[in-house]
């Protein structure tokens, strides 16, 4: 149903996407998983014709995009990470204004129109304006355009980007039962987006393949006997990671990254009796202590911004600041040193 074969693209002397393959069969959920800037916009931009490829070739249901661009749009749904409305529309304005622009036939419009809002839970809102929606309506709205004409494939790119717990947990359920009636690819940074939703997955870092297999298969590839997991905290303070054989434990994400990011297996946990130490990649936005001051557990000490949210890292314990090891503007690795104590 999608077949990228060998697919490049460059901006000038740069490659975003490079010499990149894979295929989505009829009625798959396949997951296009990478960190920022990994090229899978860029990828998505190319499959819905968007932008063209510098080399390889794109068929989306038996049709070439470069060669047969409108056969191939009128066989593809796109939701791109910020979904394309005009405010000053109302939800049910804009849906039959974009029913008109797909080709759905003036007799088939109304019951068209009545099924996506249906399925994507938007009918109450159907007499606001697209300026008035909340985040996640947005998102349902713009999910709705890419389903009106009916089509083959659906490519969604970020589609839970900046949406609460809840939300991204009703998308998902919504992605979910989409998949069978249509082949879907959707691009994501985040492994548990992926895994609770997609058949298979397809990882792509610095514009090439990485890998390309099942969840299952992916994660048992990760696992090993120094496998440590994160589990929740029971008494709510944070999430904590435990050795598989139960040993010592390290707080290290708050309780809203336990709900946005699920289970994950991470490195063995660290000692953070000396050191506060990053838990993820990110920037060092702040420090609020100096070296020889005095910090009480729980006291917040950093600030570190990744995955599109703030983390501020708390002392474990009682102590004294002995070295700043970081400062504000740096980007940081996973267990990079910020703080020691004395």
């Amino acid at each position: 149903m999608i077949e990228v074969q060998h697919l490049t693209k460059r901006y000038g002397p740069v490659t975003a996407v490079d010499d990149v393959s894979f295929k989505a069969e009829r009625g798959e959920i396949l997951g296009f998983l990478g960190p920022n800037g990994a090229g899978k916009t860029t990828t998505m931009r190319v499959l819905t014709g968007y932008m063209p490829a510098t080399d390889g070739k794109a068929i989306v249901a038996g049709y070439d995009v470069l060669e047969q661009p409108v056969e191939a749009k009128r066989r593809t749904g796109y939701l791109p990470e910020t979904p394309p409305l005009y405010p000053d529309m109302t939800v049910s304005d804009y849906l039959a204004f974009c029913a008109r622009i797909k080709g759905v036939p003036r007799s088939e419009r109304a019951t068209r129109l009545k099924t996506v809002m249906e399925r994507t839970q938007i009918a109450d809102v159907a007499n606001r304006h697209c300026s008035k929606l909340s985040k996640g309506y947005r998102q349902r709205v713009g999910l709705a355009q890419a389903l009106l004409h009916n089509p083959e494939v659906l490519i969604l790119d970020e589609p839970t980007a900046g949406l609460d717990p809840k939300q991204i947990i009703e998308t998902r359920r919504l992605i979910k039962g989409l998949g069978g009636d249509h082949t879907i690819i959707l691009s994501t940074h985040i492994l548990p987006e992926v895994s609770q939703t997609c058949n298979r997955i397809v990882i792509i870092y610095k514009g090439r393949i990485a890998a390309v297999d099942t969840p299952d298969n992916l994660t048992a590839r990760l696992r090993g006997a120094e496998t440590t997991y994160v589990q929740v905290d029971a008494m709510g303070s944070g999430w904590r990671l435990v050795h598989e054989g139960g040993q010592a434990e390290a707080l290290v994400l708050t309780p809203r990254q336990a709900e946005l990011y699920g289970l994950m297996p991470v490195k063995a946990a660290p000692d953070t009796s000396k050191f506060l130490l990053s838990p993820m990649p990110g920037l060092l936005a702040s420090v609020a202590v100096g070296e020889g001051q005095e910090v009480k557990a729980g006291e917040p000490l950093a600030v570190v911004e990744a995955m599109k949210m703030e983390n501020v890292l708390r002392a474990a314990q009682d102590g004294t600041v002995k070295t700043l090891h970081a400062k504000a503007g740096d980007s940081l690795k996973v267990d990079q040193k910020i703080i020691e104590f004395a």
